[in-house]
């Protein structure tokens, strides 16, 4: 769900940044069928993610989350770090943010009728909803969050998530 961080460290062509979300879409697909840029991508994802998941700080910010609840505690970080990454943009590279916005969301378009059909929802929906630009307000994130609920079914859990989350903002902003 961290889908602006794996952009963000994708290469800039249309198959990089393809392969580097497919990770969250794999499901039933065939990645033989795509070229080695794409697959190249997708071993990116997998690796981008193997450090996040096993970071000590993304491990303690895991910890923060009651045992009943951690399951679902990735997927709300995963979108408080992408939320993180647009208002610190700056620090991390001299592109602008609607430069970086608008190339990958160009790039996206190229590859959408490829995409497995989840994926093509997913992103179509990010680029004509401008997820990104949403996404740097902290109502937006709730919306954001909200609209997961049609993905998941647990609507209690994830408002418990973002309560969570803006009650240790702080906490998480003092050990990143």
């Amino acid at each position: 769900m961290n889908y602006l961080a794996h952009l963000f460290l994708a290469r800039p062509t249309a198959d990089s940044q393809f392969g580097n979300l497919l990770g969250d879409f794999r499901r039933g697909v065939d990645i033989k069928e795509f070229g080695q840029a794409v697959r190249l991508g997708l071993k990116n994802h997998y690796e981008v993610d193997r450090f996040t998941d096993s970071h000590t700080s993304v491990l303690a910010a895991k910890a923060l989350f009651h045992k009943s609840r951690r399951r679902f505690a990735p997927v709300a970080l995963d979108i408080y770090f992408d939320h993180l990454l647009i208002k610190h943009w700056a620090s991390f590279t001299t592109q602008g943010f609607d430069e970086f916005r608008e190339q990958s969301f160009a790039l996206l378009e190229q590859r959408l009728p490829t995409m497995p059909r989840t994926m093509q929802h997913s992103v179509g929906h990010m680029i004509t909803h401008d997820w990104f630009e949403v996404m740097l307000r902290k109502r937006a994130l709730l919306r954001r969050l909200l609209w997961l609920l049609n993905v998941f079914v647990f609507p209690t859990r994830f408002i418990l998530l973002w309560m969570i989350l803006m009650r240790t903002e702080t906490r998480l902003k003092r050990d990143s």
